[in-house]
């Protein structure tokens, strides 16, 4: 059993660009659905700024959701406008919060099983001293995991952290305290390739793990690729 080898996209499913770009998409409608339900009076510069997007992307939004009947604007005094949402804007607006349930728990299942997967595999390889690297909600997925795991993590190591603990774990700010354990376990959402990168000075490309979820180009992948040549 390989850790690269869990979770092998079906042929003919969308791409993993194009799957982000569709939630992307439902998570901004949601949010502008949302905002415009609270408030009528928003701007579609003060929408750009609790966004953190340019103000022609809500632009574009807002206009799309005029079209499919979702939103409604009338001008107001003060040449600005007021947005409705319409019956079908609320209808809408249900519809994308049970999508973005839906989605949410699937990715909690999916992460969850692979992260079990990469522990069984650490306990197969007789590896007990494991540590997760990476913080927030994969490290958080990961100790849940660990639950019914035969292997647990014993430490976080999250470089830059300044915490005693972290998601109940022992913490660590130094990356190279990764060569104290057996194996670990990546759970960084944000800078996964560049932290597998980085643990390569530090230690065999095969005792560091990884749910496939993290699309990491690995060292054995670029190696065979190579050979090919």
């Amino acid at each position: 059993m390989n850790a690269n080898s869990m979770d092998n996209a079906a042929e003919g499913q969308p791409s993993t660009v194009q799957a982000s770009k569709e939630a992307l998409e439902s998570e901004l409608s949601l949010r502008l659905l949302s905002a415009i339900e609270g408030d009528q009076s928003v701007t579609q510069r003060s929408l750009a700024l609790r966004f953190g997007v340019a103000v022609g992307l809500v632009n574009g939004y807002v206009k799309r959701c005029m079209r499919k009947g979702l939103v409604k604007a009338q001008q107001v005094p003060t040449k600005r406008y007021a947005y409705f949402l319409t019956p079908k804007g609320f209808a809408e607006k249900s519809r994308l919060i049970a999508e973005y349930l839906s989605n949410s728990l699937a990715f909690y299942r999916r992460a969850r099983s692979q992260y079990a997967e990469c522990l069984a595999i650490c306990h197969a390889r007789g590896w007990t001293r494991v540590a997760l690297v990476g913080e927030g909600d994969l490290a958080e997925i990961a100790t849940l995991a660990a639950i019914d795991a035969p292997v647990r993590p014993a430490q976080i190591i999250a470089p830059g952290c300044n915490q005693e603990t972290v998601v109940g774990l022992p913490a660590s700010g130094s990356l190279t305290d990764a060569r104290d354990f057996d194996a670990v376990v990546l759970a960084d959402m944000e800078t996964a390739q560049a932290t597998y990168d980085a643990l390569l000075y530090l230690l065999p490309d095969e005792r560091i793990l990884a749910p496939q979820l993290l699309r990491l180009t690995r060292q054995l992948d670029t190696d065979k690729s190579g050979d090919a040549a």
